[in-house]
């Protein structure tokens, strides 16, 4: 419910600032007259400032001096999806590159539609934050008139259900979503406005071309350039008999709807209206042959319209000028319809620039949403992200990182999961509850609200899972966070430097890449390390004892791809088998040599029709024929394959990309770690010139293939 409508509950005017108090009577009030469902104990509504196309350029100018006063900025973002296809999930069985190649993927095929942000300010003088939540309406909408496809991007069933579940307002993302423009993109409008600019703009690329003759293809063309030189002859002469008023003199073609006879430039010149393109043409290769000192002239009129001229020019000199002119102008407006079109990220340079805290929860997948949609492409390698992001947000926070490493806090949040309402209804509890009676010796970080213009349409109950709020619970997480860490805001308000506060310093910059990665990364060094509290649901992963498998029967389960597996290779050969989906297969074998062992006889037991083949324990596994293998590097190699969209199954994905060949095996047997197989991976080339030496190595004798019957 919209706030302007307080006035039917007896509230006839609200403070700039909210007080605590004030904040759990406005709660009470917004609760009564909304039926918003909340869990958790953070479903308190709150106000939350609506930020669209309408009255965005007004909260930009506001937002400058916030983001420069404010000691740190917490942020949030709502999206169209997370995963383009059941394997593209995370999985403890993914490797660091393959993580980032997930996390990439879903960057780029999914849309941010609502930008959250909260600025957080402590004022002295009232001893408590004040935070200022805004929640941005964001559409890729393509503003400039350029060539190249519009934008496209993907939108998850799931995802869509959930934001429409918390009453996401989809009509005012699309029809008033603010749009915009990464670096990339406005670098290279820039360029294309230049290279525009240097090719003068002005029909031809070229004044200096040589005279091309008028092609005579139809009656038609050949009636309609004579017509145009008649006319442009006699305008010509009315110009040079009457040149102190030539409108109002001489013949009619001032009155013509076509030919409007108006001034460009202190020039006396025809405005050419509802000519199509063909005879534009025309009319510019008349210009060009019979009248030396007529110019056509393609500029941008009223609301971005172009305007067609022919404008007379006294001289070569004359003839030059304007064109210098007009072509400054081009590139003046050009530049102006580009800072325009930069949209959003307006939002995002103010905070690169002032380089202040940001505070996210869980946000590694939302930092690269934001690099992705207003820095420019994501680069291939985790490293090379996590040093770039670094180099233009350097201080970054991760509420999930510092609850989940700190042991008084998570004493605290008593082991509860680590969701952001989980950790703002038990650390915050004085504002996520409704009650003013909390029984509770600890002591809070004060957070006022200020909500200016609160009778406005502009400003809504925040609730849980909208982009503004959820940033502001991020916030007040995070002050609360601080003060259990030691961090006194009361004695420290003088010198409030968060980002160098040494009591957060072993949390900066540190980010989980996926909820189950069971590692962080330093943003500052690109380098991915374990977490000691994690609890990994399967026994230590080793990589390099990891075969991929796809393409067999649906009716195969884990187990019986165990049974197979364990028959020839021994009882406990095989230690993990993971399902990806129901087409395709991870296998962690005990020995890393396994892995070659299984890939080369697969390969033989497929080239031999014999009875061996047929009664070998593998045959199960081998059914149909379409069964495809190889080692780990595959499937980061599938997982980094860039199609606008992803297939829903595994083994789909795998031949839209080109995979044909049934196995690919290894090029070497020997023991290679991560890092190694990072630097430097077997291309396709060198395995198939390696497989016959390989299948020598491994040669199986028909009394051993007996044996494993």
């Amino acid at each position: 419910m919209a706030l302007s409508g307080f006035r039917a509950f007896g509230i006839r005017a609200i403070p700039q600032t909210i007080t605590s108090s004030q904040y759990r009577h406005l709660h009470r009030c917004l609760s009564s007259a909304t039926s918003t469902t909340t869990s958790g104990g953070s479903g308190v509504a709150m106000a939350v400032k609506k930020v669209t196309l309408s009255n965005f350029c007004s909260v930009l100018e506001d937002l400058r001096i916030r983001i420069r006063e404010a000691d740190f900025v917490a942020i949030d973002l709502e999206m169209t999806g997370v995963t383009s296809a059941p394997w593209r999930d995370s999985f403890e069985f993914d490797r660091s590159d393959v993580r980032y190649l997930k996390v990439k993927d879903s960057a780029e095929k999914f849309a941010v539609v609502q930008f959250g942000l909260c600025t957080f300010r402590w004022d002295a003088c009232q001893g408590s934050f004040i935070a200022h939540p805004l929640n941005f309406y964001i559409f890729p909408r393509k503003e400039l008139s350029v060539e190249g496809p519009t934008n496209e991007f993907l939108c998850q069933t799931t995802s869509i259900s959930f934001l429409a579940k918390y009453q996401f307002d989809f009509n005012a993302c699309i029809h008033e979503g603010i749009s915009y423009l990464s670096k990339t993109q406005e670098e290279e409008a820039l360029h294309n406005l230049c290279s525009a600019y240097e090719n003068a703009l002005l029909g031809f690329s070229s004044e200096s071309e040589e005279y091309v003759e008028i092609p005579a293809v139809r009656t038609a063309d050949v009636f309609f350039t004579e017509r145009m030189k008649i006319r442009f002859h006699e305008w010509r002469e009315n110009v040079l008999k009457y040149p102190e008023d030539p409108i109002l003199k001489g013949n009619d073609c001032g009155q013509n709807v076509d030919f409007q006879m108006v001034f460009f430039k202190m020039h006396p010149a025809i405005m050419l209206n509802g000519f199509t393109s063909h005879q534009l043409k025309l009319i510019q290769l008349v210009l060009r042959k019979y009248f030396k000192d007529l110019l056509y002239l393609c500029v941008s009129g009223e609301n971005c319209s172009s305007q067609k001229l022919v404008v007379y020019t006294d001289s070569e000199e004359d003839r030059a000028s304007l064109m210098q002119e007009v072509k400054e102008d081009q590139l003046r407006s050009g530049k102006l319809k580009i800072h325009s079109a930069v949209g959003f990220r307006h939002v995002i340079d103010l905070l690169m620039c002032e380089e202040k805290l940001i505070v996210g929860h869980n946000c590694f997948l939302d930092i690269a949403h934001i690099y992705k949609k207003f820095i420019g492409p994501l680069p291939s390698l985790m490293e090379e992200f996590a040093l770039s992001v670094n180099k233009i947000l350097p201080h970054i926070i991760d509420t999930k990182h510092l609850i989940s490493s700190n042991h008084f806090i998570q004493y605290l949040m008593k082991k509860k999961n680590k969701s952001l309402s989980s950790a703002f209804s038990l650390l915050c509890p004085q504002l996520s509850s409704a009650s003013q009676n909390l029984a509770s010796t600890r002591s809070f970080v004060k957070v006022d609200v200020q909500a200016d213009e609160l009778g406005s349409s502009s400003w809504n109950s925040g609730a849980k899972h909208e982009a503004g709020f959820d940033a502001f619970m991020t916030g007040c997480v995070f002050a609360q966070a601080c003060s259990h860490l030691g961090i006194k805001f009361e004695q420290d308000s003088s010198i409030m430097d968060l980002a160098r506060n040494d009591n957060l310093k072993n949390y900066i910059n540190i980010l989980y890449p996926s909820w189950n990665s069971g590692t962080v990364i330093d943003l500052r060094t690109g380098a991915e390390s374990p977490v000691s509290c994690y609890k990994r649901k399967y026994p230590k992963i080793e990589f390099a004892n990891i075969a991929l498998i796809w393409g067999f029967s649906s009716k195969l389960k884990p187990k019986d791809m165990e049974e197979c597996l364990c028959k020839v290779f021994g009882t406990a050969s095989v230690i993990t088998v993971f399902f990806l989906d129901r087409t395709a297969a991870l296998i962690q074998f005990n020995k890393m040599e396994r892995v070659n062992d299984f890939l080369v006889l697969k390969d033989m037991l497929e080239k031999d029709d014999g009875p061996v083949s047929v009664l070998h324990p593998l045959a199960k596994l081998l059914e149909g024929g379409n069964t495809h293998a190889a080692d780990y590097n595959t499937y980061r190699d599938i997982c980094s394959s860039s199609m606008s969209t992803s297939k829903i199954l595994f083994a789909d994905q795998a031949e839209a990309i080109g995979i044909r060949w049934k196995t690919k095996i290894r090029s070497a047997c020997k023991e290679t770690s991560e890092l190694d197989v990072l630097k430097d991976p077997v291309s396709e080339h060198q395995t198939n010139k390696n497989v016959s030496e390989m299948q020598s190595q491994h040669q199986f004798s028909f009394e051993e293939m007996l044996n494993s019957l």
